[in-house]
């Protein structure tokens, strides 16, 4: 299991918001269903879930904003791929959470 933190700006947007391809990149996150968790944020989404399924999920939305007449698009991805024990973005907040209550 693996957690990605992506941002999809949009380059050469009529105006300053972002939200309508935001939406549009959100739809296709729910297109997965039960593939992959996904959680928005006020500066980017947090997706986790198989790494194959990650890339997948990654290339899909990047096409977002091409598909909606974007002529150029700048992805920030971050990936967590952690393999010594399960990890959920749940388990991590849980873990800051209970050192925060010590």
């Amino acid at each position: 299991m693996a957690i990605v933190d992506v941002t999809i700006i949009p380059i050469g947007t009529e105006g300053p918001s972002v939200s309508d391809y935001v939406v549009n990149i959100q739809r296709v996150l729910e297109s997965f269903g039960d593939q992959i968790t996904y959680q928005l944020t006020p500066m980017s989404t947090l997706i986790e879930g198989e790494l194959p399924v990650l890339f997948k999920v990654l290339e899909a939305i990047h096409e977002v904003p091409f598909e909606h007449g974007i002529k150029r698009v700048a992805t920030n991805i971050r990936i967590d791929d952690r393999r010594d024990k399960k990890q959920t973005m749940a388990s991590k907040l849980e873990s800051v959470q209970s050192k925060l209550q010590s």
